[in-house]
């Protein structure tokens, strides 16, 4: 069978053997919005357990609307008009209406991205800044949370007379889900904060796609999101296109909930028994531009992969590995287990470390193969992960190595969809 897998701003069609083909595990079909803005503007003047945010901005000296970087694909042409035309009727001046990057400790985006992201309109028209978590001194000190953490939240927006956040609604290795809470910590944050939120025995806990209940991580980040305050929410999300399905306007948590609802029926999907082989993807532009991100892929098929299974990636990379320091690490990493043991050194600390944690949780039970046209075979190296020419070369290795009755799964938009087995969730450190 020919199935096509996201990759880069396209598709890349591979063969699988139909006598070995024993899932394809895709999102559930979900057309788009008929009418995006107008769902938009529908969801802000009823928001849920929220007054319209048209009341809430009136009276409001200025605004801080919080965005997600480059790498969620969120159709901010969409989103973001209907909310900025209620901030301008409200009376608040554009020039005091500010547009915060939530980079975390990504990149800061280029004048260029940001009109591919926004539209020229916005992108020239308001000002545009990005949080930078390793600027100590722009960010203000808020006390701890309950869990011990000590908060430090951009002063940008913790000074803002209203805020504003924005996100997209998935599945995500850490935090369950993206969206709500989440553009404020880890998006707002100070990389003092992130070495904690991030650390190996977080990561280490019950953390893991799809898992909200008893998840510390999600937890902390929560209770940070409280205190620091949040007037307003406006979260979405998307199908495989990347086009806009479902608009949570509101209240910080309840708007929250309600879209983690919908991308969970969109995402969790069931099957009835581990399989042998998982030929994926990255996800497709803009969150298969780099290894660092493709790695979700691999993350996400963990719940269905045997131990000692093969794991497929096929991702365009065409930003290379990562940051600096994640490719300098990942240069440097001879093992897994050396890495782990390094890791869990107090005096250890790289930024970025934790996606490096995260592919040694994914080496712990399958050997992984990439496929990627973007970096050089010397750059990546073998370390850690093999490399193949084709999906379907990687293929054949995979299927003489677990032989005749091989079961393969395909997972075309990779970290978009949530495989399990059966429905059972499982933690990354105990997949």
């Amino acid at each position: 069978m020919l199935i096509d897998l996201a990759y880069g701003t396209g598709r890349l069609p591979v063969e699988i053997p139909d006598k070995h083909l024993a899932e394809i595990i895709c999102l559930a079909p979900d057309p788009p919005l008929p009418d995006p803005r107008g769902a938009v503007t529908a969801a802000l003047q009823a928001p849920i357990r929220s007054r319209p945010l048209s009341r809430i901005a009136a009276g409001r000296t200025g605004a801080c609307v919080v965005i997600s970087d480059r790498t969620r694909p969120i159709p901010y042409r969409d989103l973001l008009p209907p909310l900025l035309e209620i901030l301008d009727a409200a009376g608040i001046p554009r020039d005091r209406v500010l547009i915060l990057v939530a980079t975390g400790l990504h990149r800061a985006a280029s004048q260029a991205e940001l009109r591919e992201m926004l539209g020229s309109g916005i992108a020239e028209g308001y000002r545009i800044e990005s949080h930078d978590g390793r600027d100590r001194e722009s960010h203000a000190r808020l006390g701890a949370s309950a869990a011990g953490t000590p908060i430090a939240i951009d002063r940008r927006y913790v000074e803002a007379d209203l805020k504003i956040l924005t996100g997209l609604i998935e599945p995500h290795l850490m935090a369950g889900y993206s969206g709500g809470r989440k553009a404020i910590c880890p998006g707002l944050a100070s990389i003092d904060m992130l070495r904690i939120e991030h650390g190996p025995q977080m990561l280490e806990g019950n953390i893991g796609n799809g898992i909200l209940e008893g998840n510390p991580f999600h937890e902390d980040i929560l209770d940070i999101a409280r205190r620091t305050g949040a007037d307003f929410i406006l979260n979405c999300t998307v199908n495989r296109e990347k086009q806009l399905t479902g608009v949570f306007a509101g209240d910080l948590e309840a708007a929250f909930m309600a879209g983690v609802r919908k991308a969970g029926g969109d995402t969790i999907r069931r099957i009835d028994e581990p399989v042998d082989v998982a030929v994926t993807s990255g996800g497709g532009f803009p969150i298969d531009a780099t290894f660092y991100q493709s790695i979700k892929g691999m993350i996400g098929c963990l719940n269905i992969i045997r131990p000692g299974g093969d794991i497929i990636l096929a991702s365009r990379m065409s930003e290379g590995l990562g940051s600096p320091d994640f490719s300098r690490l990942l240069s440097e990493t001879e093992s897994a287990e050396r890495f782990m043991t390094r890791l869990f050194d107090p005096a250890f600390f790289v930024p970025d470390q934790w996606m490096l944690q995260h592919l040694c949780q994914v080496l712990r039970k399958a050997r992984v193969t990439v496929v990627s046209e973007g970096i050089p075979p010397a750059l990546l190296g073998e370390a850690l992960v093999r490399r193949a020419q084709t999906v379907e070369a990687a293929l054949s290795e995979a299927l003489a190595r677990h032989g005749e009755g091989a079961r393969v799964a395909v997972i075309p938009e990779g970290p978009y969809v949530l495989p399990t087995v059966r429905g059972e969730l499982r933690p990354l450190g105990n997949a």
